[in-house]
Order: C-alpha cells, then sequence, then structure tokens
C-alpha cells in the first residue's frame, strides 16, 4: 500500500476502507489539507491502531457538541414544568413569569452573530472551551438565585454563553469532518442533542420540581457543563478550529463589529418589544415602547445598508445582502424562524394545558411531554443518514407535514379529553419538523459560507432560530392573552377562559405551520440531495 505524503484528518480517516488485513486503504486523491494524523511507515500495524485513534476523536468530536447543545436545551425543558413553581417561589409577576424561558433565548439570538465572528478569528475550540465554562458558571448562579431579578439577569448571561457554544460547535464540525456522511451525522448528533436535551428536561424538571426544588435543574446542568468543559480541555483535538495567530489587526478588520452591534441592538429592541407586549397588548401604545420599536425598525434598515456598503467596499460583513438573492438561503432561514418559533410555543402552550386545564402536576405534565424525546433522536438520526440520498425538499417538506399537525390536534382537544386521544400524537408530532429541518438547513446555510467563516454560518442559522423561538412564544402569548381577556368568563383565570386562549394560540400555531409548508413548497423546489461527499 502507497502512502500518503500529506497529513491526514483525524476525522476523516476513519471513513476510509479495509482490506483484508484490516489495515486502511488510503487513496492519495482523497487526502484533504484538514487537522491532521500522520501515519507512521515503519509499523505494520500503525494504521489500524490510527484508525481507531480516529475514531475515538470522533466521538469525542460528536460527544462535546452534542451534549453541550443537550445541556442547554435541557434547562429550557425544565423551566417549561417549573415555570409555575418559580413564579411562586420567587413572587414573579404576570407581566414577568415567562422572562426566565424567553430572556436566554433574546440575549443569545442577539450575539449570536458576533460570537460567529469571534469564533473565526479567535478559533473555534476556544471559543467553545469559553462559552462552556461560562454556561457552567451561570448554571450554578442561577440555582442559587433568591430572588427573580437575580435569575433574570444570570439567565441573560447563559444567553450570552450559548451564543458562544452554538456558533463555535457548528465551525468545529465543518473543520473536523470533511463534507459527506461523516459531516452530516455530526450535524444529526448535534441536532439530536437538543430534542433529547428538552425532553430529559422536561421529564427531570419535573421529578426534581416535584421533590427536591427547581434549582437543582440549574445545578445538574452545571455539573454536566463541568464535565464537558473538562472532557473538551483534555481531549478536544488541538487542531479543530485552529486559527492563525490573533492580532488586534485581525480582530479590527475581519469582524464587522458595527455591524453587529446594529443587529444586535435592533433585535434586542424588538425581542424586548414583543416581550413585554405579549402580557399586556394595550402596552404597545406608551410612548417608550414606540420609541423602542421605530428605533428597532430604523436599526433594521441600517444594517441593511451598512452591509450594502461592507460588500461593495469588500470588506467584513455579517450578512452580505447578496445571499438574500439566493431563494433556497432566503427560504430555509424564514423557515428555520416560523418552525422553531412553533415548536418551542406548542410545548410551552401544552405544558399550559395540562397543568392550568387538567390540573397535572409538574411530573405529570412532563412525562406527558416526553414523547418528544423519541421522535426527535429518531428524527435527527434518520436525516442524517438518509440526507444525502433523498432530496432534501422531499424531507422538510415530509417533516413539516407530520409537524404540522401537532398544533391543529391541540386547538380540536377538549379540556377533558384523555391523553392518548389528542395530545399523545401532538407531542410525539411536535418536534418532527424542526429537527428535520436542523441537519437540512445547517448543511444549506454553511455551504453558503466560506470556509473560514463557518463559525458566522453557525451564527446565521443559531439566530434564526433563538429568535425565532423568541417571537414564536411571544406572539402566541399575545393572542392567548388577547382571546382571554376578551372571553365573556368574569374569572379571566378560570380554566373555561384560559382554554379560549390556548385554543386560538393553537390556532396561530396551525397557520404558522401552513405558511412554513407553503414556503417550502416554493422555495426549496428542485434543491437536490445536499451533503454529499466531494470528489
Amino acid at each position: 500500500m502507497s502512502l500518503p505524503t500529506q497529513p491526514i484528518s483525524t476525522i476523516e480517516l476513519e471513513s476510509y476502507p479495509h482490506n483484508s488485513n484490516n489495515q486502511t486503504v488510503i487513496n492519495n486523491n482523497d487526502i484533504l489539507p484538514t487537522p491532521y494524523l500522520h501515519q507512521s511507515p515503519t509499523t505494520p500495524s500503525a494504521p489500524v491502531s490510527k484508525a481507531a485513534k480516529a475514531r475515538a476523536r470522533t466521538v469525542i468530536v460528536i460527544t462535546c457538541v452534542a451534549v453541550i447543545t443537550g445541556v442547554n436545551s435541557f434547562l429550557n425543558g425544565a423551566l417549561v414544568v417549573a415555570t409555575p413553581a418559580i413564579a411562586k417561589d420567587l413572587r414573579l409577576s404576570v407581566g414577568v413569569v415567562l422572562w426566565p424561558v424567553t430572556i436566554q433565548a433574546l440575549t443569545c439570538g442577539c450575539t449570536l452573530l458576533l460570537a460567529g465572528s469571534i469564533a473565526d478569528v479567535v478559533g473555534s475550540r476556544h471559543t467553545y472551551l469559553v462559552g462552556n465554562f461560562l454556561q457552567t458558571l451561570t448554571s450554578l448562579a442561577c440555582g442559587l438565585s433568591k430572588s427573580g431579578v437575580q435569575l433574570i439577569v444570570f439567565r441573560a448571561f447563559a444567553g450570552i454563553a450559548a451564543s458562544l457554544c452554538l456558533t463555535s460547535a457548528v465551525s468545529i464540525i465543518n473543520d473536523a469532518f470533511v463534507p459527506g456522511r461523516g459531516r452530516n451525522l455530526a450535524f444529526a448528533a448535534m441536532g439530536g442533542g437538543q430534542p433529547v436535551g428538552f425532553g430529559l428536561g422536561l421529564t427531570l424538571g419535573g421529578v426534581l420540581t416535584s421533590s427536591i426544588g427547581w434549582e437543582w435543574g440549574f445545578y445538574l446542568s452545571a455539573i454536566i457543563n463541568g464535565l464537558v468543559f473538562a472532557l473538551s480541555m483534555w481531549q478536544l483535538p488541538e487542531g479543530v478550529g485552529k486559527v492563525e495567530s490573533v492580532t488586534l489587526r485581525r480582530l479590527g478588520e475581519e469582524i464587522d463589529w458595527v455591524g453587529a452591534l446594529i443587529i444586535s441592538a435592533a433585535l434586542a429592541m424588538l425581542s424586548y418589544v414583543l416581550a413585554i407586549v405579549s402580557t399586556d397588548s394595550s402596552v404597545i401604545h406608551e410612548p417608550g415602547n414606540i420609541a423602542l420599536l421605530t428605533v428597532a425598525l430604523a436599526l433594521l434598515v441600517a444594517f441593511v445598508s451598512w452591509m450594502h456598503r461592507q460588500e461593495k467596499l469588500r470588506r467584513a460583513a455579517l450578512i452580505p445582502n447578496s445571499l438574500w438573492k439566493d431563494k433556497v438561503f432566503t427560504s430555509i432561514c424564514i423557515n428555520v424562524f416560523l418552525v422553531w418559533g412553533s415548536f418551542n410555543a406548542v410545548e410551552q402552550f401544552g405544558n399550559f394545558f395540562l397543568q392550568n386545564i387538567q390540573e397535572l402536576s409538574a411530573l405529570q405534565a412532563g412525562l406527558r411531554l416526553s414523547p418528544a424525546i423519541v421522535t426527535g433522536i429518531l428524527a435527527n438520526i434518520l436525516v442524517g443518514l438518509l440526507v444525502h440520498r433523498i432530496r432534501a425538499d422531499w424531507i422538510v417538506i415530509f417533516s413539516l407535514v407530520l409537524s404540522w399537525s401537532s398544533p391543529l390536534l391541540m386547538a380540536l382537544i377538549k379540556p377533558k379529553a384523555t391523553y392518548w386521544s389528542f395530545a399523545f400524537a401532538a407531542f410525539l408530532l411536535n418536534p418532527i419538523g424542526a429537527d428535520g429541518l436542523f441537519t437540512v438547513s445547517n448543511l444549506l446555510i454553511t455551504s453558503r459560507f466560506p470556509m473560514k467563516t463557518q463559525g458566522l454560518a453557525g451564527g446565521v442559522f443559531q439566530t434564526t432560530s433563538q429568535i425565532g423561538k423568541s417571537v414564536g412564544l411571544a406572539l402566541t402569548t399575545l393572542v392567548a392573552n388577547d382571546i382571554t381577556a376578551g372571553s365573556s368568563s368574569k374569572d379571566k383565570e378560570a380554566s373555561p377562559a384560559l382554554m379560549q386562549g390556548y385554543r386560538a394560540a393553537f390556532w396561530f400555531l396551525v397557520a404558522i405551520n401552513s405558511t412554513s409548508l407553503c414556503l417550502s413548497v416554493w422555495g426549496l423546489r428542485r434543491i437536490g440531495t445536499v451533503g454529499r461527499k466531494q470528489d
């Protein structure tokens, strides 16, 4: 067997075939200049040991990116079922009862693009480790919070930490895996970490809230984050995400600081106004909120103008305007925004229905929401295995059709309906659209960006999904609260009034899913397969 003269990727080596002696067979034409693993020509068994080492590194990389996203989702799931208990213990008013849930998505979504740009310059491995460490600290701080203000502030910082982890994880995958089945499965594993984490959060969050306290959800998250941080420091390959030396000049020239600040401020203001309006629609007429909304819209226009200027001068631009001329890119971004907003809202209002209408405990509600774990895992695994074989538009459309029926079932459900008649199928089908879209959208979005800006590419996807979750929940809450307030029931906190609002919220989510489905049929036509190995 002829030996290669170039370094071989630690992750890539695993995909090569073996001969009858179980030795790795390598074709020089397949070598890519990615992070390296040298093969010794002196020891006959070297190829086998190197292949085993490469497989171990593969497992470590996938574990690190999957678990860190899973832990983030775990807390979101735990907060879904723990929100009533947290509101009672910390005496949260009705206007801020959902802020521990939404503030993290808000700060995360507003800093993802900047975090992705930083990861491209500083290096994805270093960015990932910093984010992981900060997630450990903020989780511990949230568990120790003694007031609503403390919890909300620490959750806000947790969102910034999550943005560093999520964007760098996408960059690590693109650095470590060559295009093909390995990269597809890595993205699928990262996506699978989210439903698994969310589902475990629903279940364990209910158990912990009903027994030793909701604080232990944060403590458990801190412990897992700490273990992953130690594993990453020890075993995450140094070559993954490695960049040239960082200088002040590179930080100034290769990061679009002005664009990042403009879009972050715009998204923060817009999300804040939507969040407070969702609790009481009348506050939209207050001068301060009108001013914030006006400034946010003006900043969005300024961002578009700044992107045009940067692209014209051939300088660093967060999201060049020319990208939006790509119908596939635009369609997939809007789809991610809509689908993830719907997915999150169905989970939240499904929990409200179980606890406030059917009067179940947090543990009972968490167990009934847990089928999402199974379908989330299966959806990611199947898409990871099939995305390079089946047309991507077929995968997305089929996934969305299934998840479309989830809010429809909840909109038709009766207050005293048995779990198996409607709710089980609704919770089972809900994550399929979001998780089916995860791998496809990541592959499509990252393919539109150069290799040196894959962190930013990850930031685009994560920003779209995080802001989608925040805005989707805010708008759905606004619909539910308005309908409840206008109900004929005298007691607006009684089940009949709440049920009217919840039913309207689910019909609103049916409309969102229908819009996403129509957009997919139009915008993703004939895109073919994605994630195929490049020759």
